[in-house]
């Protein structure tokens, strides 16, 4: 039965025709505190909403200030782990939140943060095998945000680091992997070629122009990305609600990153 359970709550958080996900994650006002855009989560949920995404990323204790009761309906996913940027290592990640907590709060999926390479990297393992675990048990999906991070990772965008930690979170159970970009199709090929989940892409720091964070949209979809999960370059952009319409141009119609940027002008 927890399969049926699966099913009914992944077509909460991705589109049903193109199969594919935009999310918004949220999760940020833990890691770097109350930034722009996620000061009044209330505005900008109803933004990204009425923009077309399919779900918002957030804290547990987040939920009751912005989800949700008007407007455009959109999923919910809760964040289980996190550290903040003023730790002694930011990279370890602990849980604070269980799939019950989740599931009483009205989630749709859960998602964990696991850095490959970090000096906790063993017990953050043992959290997503945990988890992947819970939520097979309460038949709610799992997004693992999977990245290479740690003091032997050169470059975290490397595709073969991306590439292994991708495949460790489908190892592990997860049902849907967020990771990074490597930065061109081609090299991005081999990610998706070695995970048997479907992968969606990170959005990293604030881009400089729309146009570059609309062609690395273009390029990972081309790649054979299922989605997106782009926090700062929406939230924090002028006009989340136009931003997230070009982002679903591309993720749901298969619209070029020119086309995309041209609604925006």
């Amino acid at each position: 039965m927890s399969e049926i359970g699966k099913m009914v709550r992944i077509e909460r958080i991705m589109d049903r025709e193109s199969r594919n996900l935009v999310v918004i994650p949220m999760d940020h006002g833990i890691s770097i505190g109350p930034a722009r855009g996620i000061v009044n989560m209330v505005d900008t949920i109803n933004r990204v909403a009425e923009g077309g995404a399919n779900a918002v990323l957030q804290h547990k204790g987040m939920v009751k200030h912005g989800h949700r009761g008007y407007g455009r309906d959109i999923g919910l996913i809760i964040h289980v782990s996190a550290s903040t940027s003023l730790a002694p290592d930011p990279n370890e990640k602990v849980t604070v939140c269980e799939v019950e907590e989740a599931i009483k709060l009205g989630a749709d999926a859960v998602s964990i943060h696991v850095n490959i390479g970090s000096e906790t990297e063993s017990e953050q393992l043992v959290q997503l095998g945990y988890f992947s675990e819970r939520c097979d048990y309460w038949g709610i999906p799992l997004l693992a945000m999977m990245y290479p991070r740690g003091k032997d990772i050169k470059n975290p965008h490397d595709s073969v680091v991306v590439a292994h930690a991708s495949r460790v979170g489908a190892e592990l159970g997860a049902d849907i992997i967020k990771t990074n970009y490597t930065g061109d199709p081609d090299s991005f090929k081999d990610v998706v070629k070695g995970c048997p989940i479907p992968v969606i892409i990170a959005g990293g720091p604030k881009v400089e122009t729309d146009f570059d964070l609309l062609e690395m949209i273009e390029g990972a979809m081309e790649a054979g990305a299922r989605g997106v999960a782009i926090g700062r370059n929406v939230f924090q952009h002028d006009d989340p609600t136009l931003i997230t319409r070009a982002i679903c141009m591309i993720v749901h119609e298969g619209r070029s990153a020119k086309e995309a940027n041209e609604m925006l002008m």
